[in-house]
């Protein structure tokens, strides 16, 4: 069976970080959205998938290339970004049979996978839909079945009828594509997959299984936080033979180290946490749980880290505090720069996504930082604040707003 994962949009609901990245290349636990799910494929005994692409496609093309863990890969440009049902249907004069298609900004299971494949199965089912059981399903579409059919889908209801949502991840056959080459556009000038669903709806053609197994959809800030918590606190780990640790570190808990790590003397590190390759941590520095470094990153002497994700090449000057945080490649901080991640009057922090102000649903969360920002000393970064890609910010500066690169004015 072949899969086919939609990696084709902006993601412009996680800017500043898909400014210079595709969303599915975010990285989590150590390592892009994307290779998560191409390693349960791989696991669950696909040998090829096929990855509609669009938006910065090197940036995914260019890291996996045309073979990742055994599978072959191939890309299909989707060059105008026209929904869901658009990309799939580009997909036509590749797959034959049964194929699998997901949304790429999930982390899933190859649990999941076989478990949705076997109830297909079971079901001898012409089209499924993989369900998950969501706490607050009002940014979803809502599934209601009888039995294990699909009777209504419902996209993002005030008052809806059931936590069960659509997963975004599909099983069909070539007959969804006819229905594909048929669909208007929605109300969001885009063909939809959904809307492809429930034309067969009607026919009794479409199941759906809730999902058994890790699920999880990224679609703002803060859900990477939280998917980064999840899957550190169930990943492997392991400090390499090529690391070094200094004799007075102290490492707590469950830690993955890369090849070529220093940890310093003095330094304090609580698992689960993932360090990658060629960092220097410390001396004397604080790194707490479910924080996720990347290569060749340098957290200074008396530097405090606290679940948060720190992308490669990135310096952390001295005497700074990161808590609650995403920030992004070759950042430098300023020695003193502080991110607050707790707002005075104890209210859940805001966060602006696209131009709106929305509540995170996090008591503490610190700042989103895009690539290549410099701070200067003793900057102060209030909670929820965004940073635009290459931005600079003055030395004793109290970061309030959303500061933007005026050369992009993005």
């Amino acid at each position: 069976m072949d899969a086919v994962i939609l990696a084709a949009g902006e993601g412009t609901r996680l800017r500043p970080l898909t400014s210079t990245r595709p969303k599915p290349m975010l990285p989590v636990g150590g390592k892009p959205i994307l290779q998560w799910d191409l390693e349960a494929l791989s696991e669950s005994g696909f040998t090829r998938a096929y990855i509609i692409v669009g938006y910065k496609k090197d940036v995914i093309s260019g890291f996996f290339g045309k073979k990742y863990k055994g599978m072959k890969i191939a890309y299909i440009e989707q060059r105008e970004q026209l929904g869901t049902g658009h990309a799939v249907s580009m997909a036509e004069d590749a797959v034959c049979g049964d194929f699998l298609v997901m949304n790429g900004d999930l982390i899933i299971s190859k649990d999941l996978i076989a478990n949705f494949i076997r109830n297909h199965a079971k079901a001898k089912a012409q089209s499924s839909m993989c369900l998950a059981k969501v706490a607050d399903p009002t940014h979803f579409g809502v599934v209601e079945l009888k039995g294990s059919l699909v009777k209504k889908i419902t996209e993002k209801p005030k008052k809806p009828e059931s936590n069960l949502v659509n997963a975004g991840i599909y099983l069909f056959n070539d007959k969804i594509f006819p229905v594909l080459k048929n669909l208007k556009k929605s109300k969001r000038m885009e063909y939809e997959i959904t809307d492809a669903i429930e034309k067969l709806v009607p026919e009794g053609k479409v199941h759906a299984f809730q999902a058994k197994g890790t699920w999880i959809d990224i679609g703002r800030p803060w859900d990477l936080l939280a998917a980064n918590e999840t899957v550190l606190r169930g990943m492997e780990h392991g400090i390499s033979d090529e690391a070094e640790v200094e004799q007075y570190a102290v490492i707590k808990g469950k830690a993955r180290i890369g090849r070529g790590t220093v940890i310093l003397s003095g330094s304090y590190i609580e698992g689960p946490c993932v360090i990658g390759e060629d960092c220097t941590i410390g001396p004397n520095c604080y790194i707490r749980p479910c924080t996720s470094i990347g290569n060749s990153v340098h957290i200074g002497n008396a530097v405090e880290v606290k679940n948060s994700i720190i992308m490669s090449n990135t310096n952390i000057g001295h005497l700074s505090y990161v808590g609650d945080s995403i920030i992004g490649e070759r950042c430098n901080f300023g020695a003193g720069t502080n991110v607050a991640n707790l707002r005075v009057d104890d209210d859940e922090v805001m966060i602006l996504v696209k131009d709106k102000l929305m509540r995170s649903g996090r008591r503490k969360f610190g700042c989103i930082m895009g690539d290549d920002v410099k701070t200067g000393i003793n900057v102060s970064i209030m909670p929820g604040r965004s940073i635009y890609p290459g931005a600079r910010v003055e030395a004793g500066s109290v970061v309030r707003n959303t500061i933007y690169n005026e050369q992009n004015n993005q």
